[in-house]
């Protein structure tokens, strides 16, 4: 017997409840400042049901060769990559028009 998704009602090889989930996701990029004036990427509105934020940040931080930490529904990354990750998480599937750069 096949597994049916509890969502959708689709068998698990035919559910896109992750996919759409991915679009309707609203992330916030934006650079935060430590201690000692180290600066850092911080990833928000990742939802940790939906996404494996392990992951997402195992993948960032290969690209960037970086270190970083997922917790609580945000990535943080060190140094500042505002500029390339909102190509880097369109990527890895997220929708264009809800990632925002502050």
């Amino acid at each position: 017997m096949a597994v049916i998704c509890n969502t959708c009602g689709l068998p698990d090889d035919l559910c896109a409840c992750g996919d759409l989930d991915k679009d309707s996701t609203h992330i916030i990029i934006r650079l935060e400042t430590r201690r000692f004036r180290k600066k850092g990427t911080m990833i928000e509105g990742l939802d940790p049901k939906i996404n494996n934020l392990g992951n997402v940040a195992r993948e960032l931080k290969h690209k960037y060769a970086c270190g970083g930490t997922a917790k609580d529904g945000y990535v943080f990354l060190q140094g500042d990559h505002r500029d390339t990750i909102k190509d880097t998480l369109v990527k890895l599937g997220f929708a264009e028009e809800t990632i925002e750069l502050h």
